[in-house]
């Protein structure tokens, strides 16, 4: 789908529906089923954090978890509210995370899902082109939480899938006791940031690493799970190289 079309649905408010038809004639959901079964069971608690419309939701719900889904921006939580307002399964929190409980400036752009409260990340990802097409051309007020604040009110997940755009630091940095399993997304233009998360999650408890690329999402690069120093070398390489993906962590392996 190129840009001039993706802008196109945007603007008539199709591209979700758009999206979400395309991954269900494809078969994703099923296969994002079959990766994430990996982590969660029947009766877990998942976190979805930065869910936007709730995809990573559904496939938590057909394995069976209860999901905390948390989402700061108004049009995404309505679609949020109209999709799993019913579910009893589903606990929606209209709230960004960070590393403390407060307020903060979110910058929203025309492709919601690049919304973020990340200054640094945004004025990165225009230099290096990689969006240069999307504007943030306005900003909200969002109330803040903290992961810790969120395990206390609904309990600790088996996992949690954290998308926050360039705000990942911060968020784990809410975080100060080790979890199931959790994965975050990390992008060439901030690559000290991502290491500053492997840093930060190992200093929580034993953990061990994993990632995926954007083009094969529910691969692992790495054939076994490594420790802290060998994920740090493994990101290291791909610096400069205009990779993106996710890293996954689970602790107590």
């Amino acid at each position: 789908m190129n840009r001039v079309i993706r802008k196109i649905l945007r603007a008539c408010r199709l591209y979700d529906a758009v999206v979400d038809l395309k991954k269900w004639l494809a078969g994703t959901e099923a296969e994002y089923v079959k990766f994430y079964s990996q982590f969660v069971s029947s009766g877990d608690i998942c976190f979805d954090i930065g869910a936007n419309v709730g995809r990573r939701t559904g496939v938590f719900l057909k394995l069976g978890a209860t999901v905390i889904t948390v989402e700061p921006q108004d049009h995404c939580m309505a679609l949020l509210r109209k999709k799993y307002g019913n579910n009893n399964k589903v606990v929606l929190v209209q709230k960004a995370v960070g590393d403390k409980q407060g307020q903060a400036e979110m910058m929203i752009c025309d492709s919601h899902s690049l919304s973020s409260l990340s200054t640094k990340w945004i004025e990165s990802v225009k230099a290096s082109g990689r969006y240069s097409s999307c504007t943030w051309n306005r900003t909200v007020t969002v109330p803040v939480v903290t992961l810790d604040d969120l395990i206390s009110q609904h309990g600790k997940p088996a996992f949690m899938k954290i998308d926050v755009e360039g705000f990942e630091y911060e968020a784990l940095k809410g975080l100060s006791q080790p979890v199931s399993a959790a994965c975050f997304e990390f992008t060439p233009e901030l690559m000290d940031s991502t290491l500053s998360c492997i840093d930060y999650l190992f200093g929580i408890g034993p953990a061990e690493f994993n990632y995926c690329l954007e083009d094969q999402p529910m691969t692992f690069v790495l054939p076994e799970w490594c420790p802290y120093l060998q994920i740090r070398e493994s990101l290291e390489s791909l610096r400069n190289t205009g990779t993106v993906g996710d890293i996954y962590v689970r602790f107590g392996g």
